[in-house]
């Protein structure tokens, strides 16, 4: 099966998107000794519009919905399980993140020996922790792959659209009876109402005829408007606004970035066959998971550095002199990270030989693996709420959730390895052990 280096393509340019989004959006200060973080939109009149650039996760939810159905339809063909084939995806999203979480347990011990404040450290715990929020959300998507990819395959786009409606629902109840709980339920409805789609995309159901991709952005951005004009719903689509819980605007927003990021396909995809281009792409792709795990940690290292010793000073955030030193802040914090994923990636190097499960198969294994991912998004949950430092201790219990939920994962059984003559692609086979998410 021929690997689509557009999805490559849209991993590197989204990852893009959410680090220097981050980068900006988050303003890292340091005041009164104490380092802290304030939301840039909230200092900038039009700032919230800044927010559509950057708001890129339902590009990394439809690469990852057209990754998965492909790759479940491969192993299943080839005789894996259920278990076998969310287990071995689970693991491989949890090998990275378990090195980043130790490291970060690591890093605030030694804060705590060397007597950091609680609020400053409980801030930069924070900081460092909130971008694991997408982790629990993507597990759940490849858990009910199988699932809702035979519901695609029975009904269609009526799927997504049935989805949307129960998002739409949920936001009623959440703007008019306040029953604000309920909103929660939209994690599911709005980032796997974007996956669904990445089935649709698969099968080409979105890009055959080639006007469907046109007709989805247009039919999102006019949904988006009358959205916005009702004013129930705010413009900015980073941040707590539209995205915690996650809204139908969001949802809306999304359909007209995906409708264009599928009419941009035939282009880019030319452009890829050029070898120098192919090849940077699949470099950069082999980074991305570790990218965004990693990429708030130069924003606290170039912080302490520069603005506690004054070599950098700190304008009022939106002043024009703050617009004018972000271009020396994204250069600091990419001269720093570059050399931080490429250490990383390096020592992450033997985790690729151990094996995705241990253990025997019994039937109790689809159990434990529910179990064991359930437990482990709990955890990753609580981290991204709290973060590593909650009122400036450990948060051992949930650090304990998430190890408990990765191990009881890990324990549900061997992968089978591919049998000879069995189908494979070399460009397939290179790439899944970097192809995390």
């Amino acid at each position: 099966m021929k690997r689509n280096r557009y999805l490559d393509l849209m991993r590197v340019l989204a990852i893009g998107g959410v680090v220097y989004g981050h980068w900006l959006l988050v303003s890292v200060t340091y005041q009164h000794g104490n380092l802290s973080g304030v939301d840039a939109v909230e200092y900038v009149s039009w700032g919230r519009w800044v927010t559509w650039i950057f708001q890129v996760m339902p590009v990394f939810f439809l690469v990852g919905g057209y990754v998965n159905a492909q790759s479940w339809t491969t192993h299943h063909a080839q005789g894996e399980t259920w278990t076998q084939w969310v287990r071995d995806r689970a693991v491989r999203l949890f090998w990275p993140t378990a090195v980043y979480i130790v490291v970060s347990v690591l890093a605030v011990s030694a804060a705590l020996a060397a007597g950091v404040p609680a609020a400053e450290l409980a801030e930069a715990g924070w900081l460092v922790a909130l971008q694991l929020w997408f982790l629990p959300v993507y597990l759940v998507m490849i858990t009910v792959t199988p699932v809702m990819l035979a519901a695609h395959r029975r009904w269609g786009l009526a799927v997504p659209v049935c989805m949307a409606a129960a998002a739409a629902l949920v936001d009623v109840a959440v703007v008019g009876p306040h029953w604000h709980v309920i909103g929660y339920l939209n994690y599911f409805f709005v980032w796997g109402s974007m996956h669904q789609w990445g089935f649709a995309w698969q099968d080409r159901t979105l890009t055959s005829p080639r006007w469907r991709p046109y007709a989805m952005s247009v039919i999102g951005a006019s949904a988006l408007a009358g959205l916005l004009v009702s004013g129930y719903f705010m413009v900015d689509m980073v941040g707590s606004g539209n995205t915690n819980p996650p809204s139908v605007a969001l949802l809306a927003f999304a359909a007209g970035q995906a409708g264009l990021v599928l009419a941009a396909e035939p282009w880019a995809s030319r452009l890829l066959n050029r070898p120098r281009a192919w090849q940077l792409v699949r470099r950069l792709n082999s980074t991305v998971m570790n990218v965004y795990l990693w990429h708030f940690v130069p924003a606290i290292v170039i912080a302490a550095a520069f603005y506690a010793t004054g070599l950098m000073p700190q304008p009022t955030v939106g002043a024009a002199e703050w617009w004018v030193l972000r271009c020396a802040w994204f250069a600091l914090l990419t001269i720093v990270l570059i050399p931080l994923v490429m250490a990383v990636t390096w020592a992450e190097r033997p985790m690729m030989r151990l094996p995705a499960g241990l253990g025997r198969t019994g039937p109790w294994s689809p159990v434990l693996l529910l179990a064991g991912i359930a437990t482990a998004a709990v955890g990753l949950t609580r981290l991204a709420i709290g973060g590593f430092a909650p009122a400036g201790h450990l948060p051992v219990p949930v650090l304990a959730c998430f190890a408990c939920g990765m191990v009881a994962t890990l324990f549900t059984g061997r992968s089978v390895r591919r049998t000879a003559g069995a189908p494979c692609d070399r460009e397939h086979v290179g790439a899944a052990r970097t192809e995390r998410v």
